[in-house]
């Protein structure tokens, strides 16, 4: 006895559930992520200022430097002492040139400990100068007292 064979179509599936379920979970990490904290580093305490006020405008090419109350610097997840400071800007600054940026284009931001001695954040500077860099932020905590 011959068997007919029949052909089955193909079943597609609702992919609703699937979008709706993306969407909710997008929604959800937007919620979670703190956009403040997002250059901080557990190290660095700030020092509070009742002079603060925000930059006027967002800086194009920040380079964040947290540096703790030992006097280390911390760079894109390296630490580094004043002494060795330059290796990780040349890094930074080839990724400014890179892209067909001027150095003077970069933005050092200081995020200094609040125990930190000034002596240090100013070596700190003299080496940011070193490497040609000319514009820098120094961040601290807004006082509301």
């Amino acid at each position: 006895m011959r068997v007919k064979r029949t052909e089955v179509d193909m079943a597609e599936g609702d992919m609703t559930p699937m979008i709706d379920m993306t969407f909710q979970l997008i929604a959800f990490f937007m919620v979670l992520i703190n956009f403040a904290q997002t250059e901080a580093n557990d190290n660095v305490v700030l020092p509070n200022s009742r002079l603060v006020k925000p930059p006027e405008v967002a800086l194009e090419f920040p380079i964040i430097l947290h540096v703790g109350a030992d006097g280390r610097v911390f760079l894109g997840g390296d630490d580094y002492t004043a002494e060795t400071l330059r290796i990780g800007l040349d890094r930074e600054l080839a990724v400014i040139r890179a892209e067909g940026k001027a150095v003077s284009d970069a933005n050092v931001i200081i995020r200094g400990h609040k125990d930190v001695a000034a002596g240090e954040v100013q070596e700190i500077i003299r080496v940011c100068q070193d490497s040609k860099l000319e514009n820098f932020a120094l961040r601290v905590k807004e006082d509301r007292s």
